[in-house]
């Protein structure tokens, strides 16, 4: 199969079968061999219903159901697990993004040999509230990341090679590292397609100003465990040493001079007296605990087997 295109909706009835129909006309005119997998994120509407129409009357489109609202990131990685198709394409149901957009990054991953494009709406409209949040957002993912080549982290309309799917994996609020945690997965051929973006036809955006601070939150999270989550050690244990190190030197400089004191016969205070002793006992109790937390991270570690479960409520085939 040549093309699969996961579509992440939530409450998003009046737009289903317009897009669908449309990426249908798309695919045939370049003769691709396809499927349209929707995956109904817990909506209250009547989008279920919808999905259950079009696959009816056509048999490449599948859905999935969630029982309850799990968010974007988990209906892409359920969508991901789905995909038989060698490009994966995704993009939002709510009509502002193109679908005729599909046949030029399905050849940026087949001709030009990309691991994954991603959309890049240059000319938005969204009002300045949101525009330049988003920019000083993919900025500083830009900067934290080290992926220089991309200027709008979370366009949901990107493509990618299956393997790129199949290896990563996008939880929580992740869906907007995508290419982070392509990049940090060994996918390093990553590049960007200008895009249209064309104003919301139907229905309200289900995001808040709230997700820049979620974002960035993530993206520290993110950053840690990619650095440190198979290797607790080397973060709590580094720091937990050479925090009981200073605390164990100053507790040393104390009890000697201490000693020098009593040797030469000077009047010199008791240590429990001097406020740099609890200092110091206050370093090593903190390194000491640091260490652990370390010893423990790694131990959970090796022990986890990391999963993604989902609550599916129904299919359609």
């Amino acid at each position: 199969m040549n093309l699969s295109i996961v579509v992440p909706l939530y409450n998003e009835d009046e737009s289903l079968t317009e897009l669908c129909d449309w990426i249908v006309r798309v695919v045939n005119a370049n003769n691709y061999s396809y499927e349209i997998i929707l995956v109904d994120d817990g909506s209250k509407d009547k989008s279920w219903s919808v999905i259950e129409k079009l696959s009816a009357g056509n048999k490449n489109i599948k859905g999935i159901k969630f029982r309850r609202n799990y968010g974007k990131s988990a209906a892409l990685q359920v969508g991901f697990e789905a995909t038989q198709g060698d490009v994966v394409i995704t993009m939002d149901a709510d009509m502002q993004d193109s679908p005729d957009e599909i046949p030029g990054l399905y050849k940026m991953i087949v001709d030009d040999h990309f691991d994954l494009v991603s959309g890049w709406k240059k000319k938005r409209h969204d009002p300045l509230m949101k525009t330049i949040p988003s920019k000083f957002f993919n900025w500083t993912t830009r900067k934290m990341s080290g992926i220089y080549t991309l200027h709008d982290f979370n366009c949901g309309l990107k493509s990618y090679r299956k393997e790129v799917v199949k290896s990563i994996e996008v939880y929580g609020e992740m869906h907007r590292y995508i290419p982070v945690i392509a990049k940090w997965n060994g996918f390093s051929k990553i590049t960007e397609k200008v895009v249209e973006h064309r104003a919301r036809k139907y229905g309200v955006t289900k995001f808040g100003l709230e997700r820049f601070i979620n974002g960035f939150l993530d993206l520290l999270s993110l950053m840690f465990v990619s650095r440190f989550g198979k290797r607790p050690m080397h973060l709590f244990g580094f720091i937990g040493c050479i925090m009981f190190f200073i605390g164990f030197l100053a507790a040393g400089y104390l009890g000697v001079t201490k000693l020098l004191s009593v040797y030469s016969n000077e009047y010199a205070r008791l240590i429990t007296q001097r406020p740099s002793f609890y200092i110091s006992l206050t370093c090593m109790i903190i390194g000491s605990q640091m260490f652990l937390a370390g010893f423990l991270g790694e131990l959970i570690s090796r022990k986890a087997h990391d999963k993604n479960h989902y609550d599916v409520a129904a299919r359609v085939n």
